[in-house]
C-alpha cells in the first residue's frame, strides 16, 4: 500500500508508456550476466525493500527509466511514471579521492594479472579483494537514493528500476563501476600505462660484447654438443586481438560499450575457428 511523504495513502495509477526507454535485457529472473554486476545486484537486494524491488524490476523490463548519467559518486536518471513530467531520480555513493585512487594505480602495477586483464579491457575478479585489501569497498554497502515521487519508501519503485539499469549497463562496462567511484576507464587505463612493469624485463637477444681475437679458437664451435640439441616446442600463437591492443580505440560506442570491447571476442572467435582448420 503506498503512501506519500507526508503519509498519506494515494492510489497508484499505470504509468505512462515510453518510447524508446531503457530496457533491461532479462525479461525474468535475475538482472546481470557477468559477476561484478551480479554481485552489485545481490548488494542492493540485501540492503533494499524486496516488494519496491520487485516493481522496479517491472519498470525496468517496461523501459520506464527514460535515461540516465554517470559520474564520480552520483547517478542521474529520469523515469516515467504515471504523471506526465518524469521522476528524477538521484543515487549516490562515496567517490575515491586521488589519494586513494593512486594507492589503487601503486596496488594494482604490482599485480601483472590484474594490470593485464584491465589494460585488455577485463574486470578481474580479484579486484574486489584488492580494493578491500586497501580499505575501499569497490561496492557500496549503502545507497543514498533520491526520487521526485511522492512515495515515502527509499528506494521508490522508480529508483529500484534505474538501480536493475544500472546493473546490467555494468553488464556492458565493467569500468562504469569504477567510473562511479571516481575513475573512468580513460584515466585508469592512462594512469596503468604509465606504472613501470612489476618485473624488470630480460632481452633474451643481449650478449656481452668480446673482442673477436679473443675467440678465433672456438668461433665455429657449437655452444652445446650437438647430441644434446632437442627440437624447441613451437611458441604459441599472438592473441587474436592484438591489433585491437595495439591501436589507439575509436571514440566509438555501443550501448555504452566502448567499440573496441564489442570488437574483441569477435576478433578471438575468428582466431579459435582458424585454429580449428
Amino acid at each position: 500500500m503506498p503512501f506519500d511523504r507526508s503519509g498519506q495513502f494515494y492510489e497508484a495509477a499505470r504509468p505512462i508508456e515510453v518510447d524508446g526507454g531503457l530496457s533491461v535485457r532479462s525479461k525474468r529472473g535475475k538482472i546481470g550476466e557477468q559477476w561484478w554486476s551480479r554481485k552489485f545486484v545481490d548488494v542492493l537486494e540485501g540492503v533494499c525493500d524486496a516488494g519496491r524491488l520487485a516493481r522496479g524490476r517491472a519498470y525496468a523490463r517496461k523501459g520506464q527509466v527514460m535515461d540516465f548519467a554517470l559520474e564520480p559518486g552520483r547517478v542521474l536518471a529520469r523515469v516515467q511514471g504515471s504523471r506526465p513530467r518524469p521522476y528524477e531520480v538521484s543515487i549516490r555513493i562515496t567517490a575515491f579521492d586521488e589519494a586513494r585512487w593512486a594507492d589503487v594505480v601503486d596496488a594494482l602495477a604490482t599485480r601483472a594479472l590484474y594490470r593485464a586483464a584491465l589494460l585488455a579491457g577485463e574486470m578481474p575478479h580479484e579486484i574486489v579483494d584488492l580494493f578491500t585489501e586497501l580499505g575501499l569497498p569497490l561496492f557500496p554497502d549503502r545507497l543514498d537514493i533520491g526520487c521526485s515521487c511522492p512515495d515515502w519508501g527509499v528506494p521508490c519503485k522508480h529508483g529500484s528500476a534505474v538501480l536493475y539499469v544500472l546493473a546490467e549497463a555494468f553488464d556492458d562496462d565493467p569500468f562504469l563501476v569504477l567510473g562511479w567511484r571516481g575513475r573512468g576507464r580513460d584515466e585508469l587505463l592512462d594512469a596503468l600505462r604509465g606504472t613501470p612493469e612489476p618485473e624488470e624485463t630480460v632481452d633474451p637477444l643481449a650478449v656481452e660484447e668480446e673482442p673477436l681475437d679473443a675467440r678465433l679458437a672456438d668461433f665455429y664451435s657449437p655452444a652445446i654438443s650437438l647430441g644434446r640439441l632437442r627440437e624447441r616446442p613451437p611458441r604459441g600463437g599472438l592473441p587474436p586481438e592484438l591489433l585491437l591492443r595495439a591501436l589507439d580505440p575509436p571514440p566509438i560506442r555501443v550501448r555504452h560499450v566502448p567499440l573496441v570491447d564489442v570488437l574483441r571476442p569477435v576478433y578471438r572467435d575468428l582466431g579459435a575457428a582458424e585454429g580449428e582448420e
